[in-house]
């Protein structure tokens, strides 16, 4: 007989574009064992190195408004002039099975997400100031100066929306940020809250 068995967590991770949450993301993955994906839907095109169905899977505008017609996203939202949507099916699937599950998306999509599973745990990625998120911006060498002006824009939005999240982490260095980052998914597996104990011949309150 199975002593414990547990529910899936739903880790939800935010920041503002150039704080670095797609790269804490990627090597949180290759950290933590048995954690799932959830690869998003988007209309932009894909950056230099991104892979389809890896990274995203990348749609035409009409492609995702149709899945979003048909009750197909969690959550989406219109970011930066680009639609970006999390697949219920491929989410749901996976904490059915018990797996954990990551996802990287925006501040909208996470408020969304909280509503939907008040379970989740958010985590919120900050660069150490707006001089250094500007910095990234301009060392990604992906976006027009104006792009970047309206990222920056929206990031001081999205910042402010940091004390909604139940983590906050500073990603001054990316092993430091992945470290605190693996720290938070490994203690929320364990949380009482996710778990179901049997013992033989001993009643064990809910």
């Amino acid at each position: 007989m199975e002593l414990i068995k547990r529910r899936g967590a739903l880790i939800v991770v935010s920041a503002p574009s150039g704080a670095g949450k797609t790269t804490l993301c990627h090597e949180v993955r290759q950290r933590v064992p048995g954690l799932f994906y959830s690869v998003s839907h988007t209309t932009r095109a894909p950056r230099p190195g991104e892979v389809n169905g890896t990274d995203f899977h990348f749609v035409t505008e009409a492609e995702f408004l149709a899945m979003r017609d048909r009750d197909a996203f969690a959550e989406w939202a219109s970011v930066h002039d680009h639609y970006y949507g999390t697949p219920v099916q491929a989410l749901e699937g996976a904490l059915s099975r018990g797996l954990d599950v990551l996802l990287d998306i925006d501040t909208h999509g996470a408020r969304q997400l909280r509503q939907r599973y008040p379970e989740a745990v958010s985590i919120f990625i900050m660069a150490p100031s707006m001089k250094e998120l500007e910095a990234r911006l301009r060392e990604r060498n992906s976006d027009a100066p104006m792009e970047i002006a309206r990222r920056l824009a929206r990031a001081r939005e999205e910042i402010a929306a940091w004390r909604q999240y139940d983590y906050l982490v500073i990603n001054r260095d990316v092993k430091e940020a992945v470290d605190q980052l693996a720290t938070v998914i490994e203690a929320e597996r364990w949380h009482t809250s996710r778990l179901t104990l049997t013992f033989p011949d001993v009643e064990v309150p809910e």
